[in-house]
Parts: structure tokens; sequence; C-alpha cells
């Protein structure tokens, strides 16, 4: 079956002239946070457009789940679940970032029109992805892994950072971006993520969104992904030590994306897009002493 020609995509990254929202959209069935809820293709393109509808600037769509101890899927379900909703929401205009770490789901997004790549491993888990982003001219999201083969043991703990962690991810970014412009990329079309709670506990987490003035130092635009992930939870835990509950982490989440944005991260990676759209008016607002009326 043809499908007609996917719509040019964006030579540079959606910049809204503040901190953008990444709308998460997750057609798993074993995400950590809502697996399960969007994989019929009509409930992810319901939720999809809802995102939009509540102020997302982009979507994220992923169609393997990447918590710890996860089972990859087979490639040809992982593109099933992605490729006909990329395909469905690039139709509608709207900006798709793909969630994969496979360079053959990564290269199919791209020709179907997905905007840019967001590969968790960094360009790792598959040795081809950074030469389908040079091949195909788009951003990639570059985020901070530890090793496939330690994080799908489902391992779980902390790596060894030698003491510091944010010099650790720093220096480890770098060098994920040096491959792909070595690979071809262009240096402008790199975003680099720390990977939150991946193979790190909640001191590294905070110490890496107290000090994310050093990820931005680097010169790349940066991605920030808290979402409802376990260190809010266990900042928020009740006095008997029981975590907040996953579904209600989203103030939490929404108060990560005010000062993410107030740091200067390029863009948030939400479940719950209201709370952050508002928090990065605001945080705009606040920094320009206002806004203009009209």
């Amino acid at each position: 079956m043809s499908h007609p020609a996917a719509p040019p995509r964006p030579s540079v990254l959606p910049r809204p002239g503040r901190c953008a929202v990444m709308g998460i959209v997750n057609v798993t069935e074993d995400s950590f946070s809502d697996g399960g809820r969007h994989l019929a293709p009509e409930a992810a393109l319901a939720h999809a457009r809802r995102l939009v509808s509540e102020g997302a600037d982009l979507l994220d769509v992923g169609g393997e789940s990447t918590r710890p101890g996860a089972i990859r899927v087979d490639r040809t379900d992982e593109a099933a679940r992605v490729i006909p909703l990329v395909r469905a929401l690039v139709e509608e205009e709207v900006t798709v970032s793909v969630d994969t770490m496979r360079a053959s789901v990564a290269a199919e997004a791209l020709d179907s029109g997905a905007a840019l790549i967001n590969d968790v491993s960094g360009g790792l888990a598959d040795p081809g992805m950074l030469e389908v982003v040079a091949d195909h001219g788009c951003p990639v999201v570059l985020m901070h892994w530890v090793s496939p083969d330690q994080y799908r043991a489902g391992a779980g703990g902390r790596a060894d950072y030698g003491g510091d962690v944010v010099t650790s991810v720093r220096d480890h970014l770098a060098r994920r971006a040096d491959a792909a412009v070595s690979a071809g990329v262009d240096a402008g079309s790199i975003v680099v993520d720390p990977g939150l709670g991946f193979a790190k506990d909640a001191a590294d987490n905070w110490a890496l969104l107290h000090r994310l003035d050093v990820l931005i130092d680097l010169g790349f635009p940066v991605l920030v992904a808290a979402s409802r992930k376990r260190f809010l939870g266990s900042l928020l835990a009740d006095t008997a030590g029981v975590p907040r509950a996953v579904a209600d982490r989203d103030p939490a989440t929404a108060a990560v994306t005010a000062l993410a944005a107030a740091a200067g991260a390029w863009a948030v990676r939400v479940h719950d897009v209201p709370p952050s759209a508002d928090a990065v008016r605001v945080t705009a607002a606040w920094a320009a002493g206002g806004v203009e009326e009209g």
C-alpha cells in the first residue's frame, strides 16, 4: 500500500520563544506511567490530539517502553505502533518526535514526516542510528545512558559516576555529540538529555537539575524529562515513607518545568501538558518582566 509523500520536516528545532513543551504519547503496553492506555490506534490519536489542544508544542511518540527491566518489543511491532500514528499526526501538521533506539524505525518515521528522533541510548543501542539521522538531516536528542547491557538487564541501580555525576554526565554527552558530528550530524541539530532516572538515584537527579547550567554550557539545547519519575514520588512521600502515587506527581513535574525553563532548558518532556504549558508561559513572562497586551 502506497502512502502520500509526507510534507517537509522543519529544518530546525521547534523554538516557540520560550521553553517548549513536548507531550508524551506512549503507544506501549508497559510504560511506567501510562502503559496500555493508548495502545489502540484510535486511543493513541485521540490522546495525541488532546495534548496538542492543551498546548503541546510537539509530541514524542514511542512504541517501546524504556523503563528499567522492560523487555524489548519486536522491531515490526514497534513500527506498527508508531508509523501510522506519525503519518496521521503529520497530516494534521503536528511536529512529531519519535522515541526509538532502532535506526530502521527512525528511518521509516523520518520518511513518514517525523521532525526529530529521540534516542534514549544516545546512539549506542544501534550503530546505524547516527548515520540515519545524518542522512535525513534531522535533529536528534542524545540522552545520557550508561550501557544497553546494564540497563536492559534491569540493574536499575546507580552507576558509578566517580563521585561527580554532573561532570560524568556532561563528559558522556560531549562524547556522544562528538560521535554524532563525526557521523555527519549537524552540530546545530543536536539536543542533549541528562537521562534523569536512568541508572541514577534521587540525589543524582537533583544534582543534575541543580547544575543544569553545566549541561547548557555544552552549547546544545537541553531536554529535561522528569515527568512523574520516581525521584519526585520519593521527595513527596507521606509520613509513612510511601512515595507519592505516579498519577499524583504532575504538580511536582510542573514545578520542575518552571525551574528548568528558568534555567534555560530548550524543552521539557511531560505526560500532563496543561500545568507545564502554563508553567513555561509564566516563566517566560516573569523573565521578560511582563507580556504585551493584545
